[in-house]
């Protein structure tokens, strides 16, 4: 097994691997290692049946079913299908996800430990996908914005996200249906890995809805600031896929961003399966609302 550093902030390269075969503990143990520090792991060249990315995805975790239920599979509901083939005439829902920066699940009170993503299609070119370290994005705060954002927390908002963003593809009905399964939840702005024990920012442009006990206006300057601070050139990675391609991501202290960068024509077809997390969190229909100030 070798790996190979992809770019400063994160990101590496894993070959001489087999995916298909069971793996022994000290491979695991040494895999685990390298996805701490790095972040991303890329492993090229792979041709997985879906029970092999399973198999090899459990390595790592249990796996949860998608928050989404509308979303989640049949066949293998442990796997999300993301793509824009079209099945009996109609545009697969999950055709426009992850158009914005976002970590997945953060609008829930269990956000995945990380994603582990196959592709089976790709477009000529273009599909690309954008990760950004956390790590590095609160690393470079000031000690006095750190000392501000540590003591903050944040509204992450399902119903946010489709206000702001649009519905795409997806059936409104489902829509509804989702965000009535999966109501807003207060998170802490900066979390602390329960591994690595570094501090990341907990903030991302599709589900973040304002700083919990401030109004939006209040918390928009700040939060716009963290957005573009956050994706900063030196914090990220581009991977540029090929066909064979898993790429698994440490949810606990990245972001990621799918740009619309090919022909919508052509068919990009990826398949994610999704590590469970710790809970954290908490709803926000469950805090009190604050006592009115004194007259």
């Amino acid at each position: 097994m070798k790996i190979r550093k992809l770019a400063f902030a994160l990101g590496a390269e894993i070959t001489g691997i087999d995916l298909r075969a069971p793996l022994d503990a000290t491979t695991v143990t040494e895999l685990r290692k390298a996805w701490l520090q790095h972040l991303v792991l890329v492993f090229p060249d792979q041709q997985l049946t879906p029970e092999e990315h399973i198999r090899f995805s459990r390595c790592f975790g249990e796996l949860e079913l998608h928050a989404l239920k509308n979303l989640q599979g049949t066949t293998h509901p442990e796997i999300l299908e993301i793509t824009n083939r079209v099945v009996d005439g109609k545009r697969s829902e999950t055709a426009e996800v992850g158009r914005t920066w976002h970590s997945d699940g953060s609008a829930t009170l269990r956000p995945p430990t990380g994603s582990l993503l196959y592709c089976r299609a790709m477009p000529e070119a273009g599909g690309n996908t954008w990760f950004a370290s956390m790590y590095a994005a609160y690393d470079a705060l000031s000690d006095r914005m750190k000392q501000i954002v540590d003591r903050l927390e944040t509204v992450q908002d399902l119903g946010y996200f489709y206000g702001s963003r649009g519905i795409g593809t997806r059936d409104p009905c489902k829509v509804n249906e989702d965000i009535g399964d999966n109501p807003a939840v207060v998170q802490p702005l900066v979390t602390v890995h329960p591994e690595s024990g570094r501090r990341a920012l907990f903030v991302n442009q599709s589900l973040t809805r304002e700083i919990y006990g401030m109004t939006p206006a209040e918390s928009a300057g700040l939060l716009n600031y963290l957005y573009a601070h956050a994706t900063r050139p030196e914090f990220t990675y581009r991977h540029y896929w090929r066909v064979g391609d898993l790429v698994m991501w440490d949810n606990r202290c990245t972001q990621h961003l799918a740009p619309r960068d090919y022909d919508p024509d052509e068919v990009r077809h990826m398949c994610r399966t999704t590590l469970k997390g710790h809970p954290q969190g908490r709803y926000l229909r469950d805090i009190p609302a604050p006592a009115a100030a004194p007259r």
